[in-house]
């Protein structure tokens, strides 16, 4: 899986990709999906405004992986240093506060965010003619290409997480690369490298 993009006029690009990579970027958008959670509509008779002003959640998702793709805005375990768990009590509890005041009127807008980018790769492969081999070339505009680097950004994110990877072990020395292939992680560790790849591909087509 070792596809490339190349540029395309208007700021846009384009990559090869066979069936069987079609088949798992959608599905691990679909997955994406599922983890995000549907949004909020508004219940039958309700002002559609209202879900503007809707408040989202204050604590911090209990999933790991959610709890990555929406962490603490202060303090939290990806703060840097002098955040929450450096400080006194009282600064700390603070943090807490800010934190959970910032998530409350965030959260939602975010979630929705990251829901129409992963849509916007679902619906970019569903849109794709596939020739005779199942295979075909995707072309993006600008727009989703921007939707498909924040995409590709939380599956890596989701997968590192449930993987549990650390900066280690991604070195071409590091343990990822090492694995035997009767690890049962294998196939997700391959899956979390070839999307790092095209990520940093389609960074590098981007690039001005």
């Amino acid at each position: 899986m070792a596809g490339h993009f190349e540029a395309t006029p208007g700021g846009g690009a384009a990559v090869a990709l066979d069936e069987v990579e079609i088949s798992i970027l959608r599905s691990l958008a679909v997955q994406l999906l599922e983890l995000i959670g549907p949004g909020d509509q508004p219940a039958e008779g309700e002002d559609p405004l209202a879900a503007l002003f809707a408040e989202g959640p204050s604590k911090p998702p209990t999933d790991p992986a959610l709890a990555r793709l929406f962490p603490d805005a202060y303090g939290g375990p990806d703060a840097p240093e002098g955040g929450a768990g450096a400080g006194k009590p009282e600064e700390e509890q603070e943090l807490r506060e800010r934190s959970a005041e910032f998530r409350r009127f965030t959260e939602m807008d975010l979630r929705t965010g990251k829901r129409d980018d992963a849509l916007a790769v679902v619906r970019t492969l569903d849109a794709l003619s596939p020739a005779r081999d199942g295979g075909a070339v995707l072309t993006l505009t600008g727009d989703e290409c921007l939707s498909w680097l924040r995409s590709l950004n939380d599956l890596r994110l989701t997968i590192g997480t449930r993987l549990e990877v650390s900066d280690e072990d991604q070195g071409e020395e590091g343990s990822l690369y090492r694995l035997p292939d009767t690890d049962p992680r294998k196939p997700m560790v391959m899956a979390y490298l070839w999307l790092g790849a095209l990520q940093e591909s389609l960074v590098e087509t981007l690039m001005p």
